[in-house]
């Protein structure tokens, strides 16, 4: 058994308004998202990553907070506490409010927010 704690993570990403903390095991990886107020993907991690829209799958569990994603063919899903979902790649995504969306997610963590 491999037992790891989210506040202690193995490493920490600090792109603008983002807060990635990743724990690695054998054959997972488990991130934890803290998106502040005013976050949106296009403009905090796009230029950290290049691409014209996330590029990354993510499954995962939203703890707190709201955001929107925005997929390229133009849908909209909106996202809560509690809510769990698979986002394929090719979208956008924004927090809404004035409350971080916190998020645990069970597949981005090895390559979201990196170059």
């Amino acid at each position: 058994m491999i037992k790891k704690n989210l506040s202690t993570p193995d490493e920490i990403r600090t792109p603008s308004k983002t807060r990635i903390e990743v724990v690695n095991f054998n054959k997972s990886i488990i991130m934890r998202a803290t998106f502040e107020p005013g976050w949106q993907w296009s403009e905090c991690i796009k230029p950290v990553v290049g691409t014209d829209s996330c590029k990354v799958l993510h499954n995962l569990y939203v703890i707190s907070g709201s955001m929107t994603v925005k997929m390229n063919d133009g849908k909209t899903y909106n996202l809560g506490p509690g809510d769990a979902a698979e986002i394929p790649p090719g979208h956008d995504a924004w927090v809404n409010g004035n409350e971080p969306c916190i998020s645990i997610d069970f597949s981005a963590g090895e390559e979201y927010a990196k170059k």
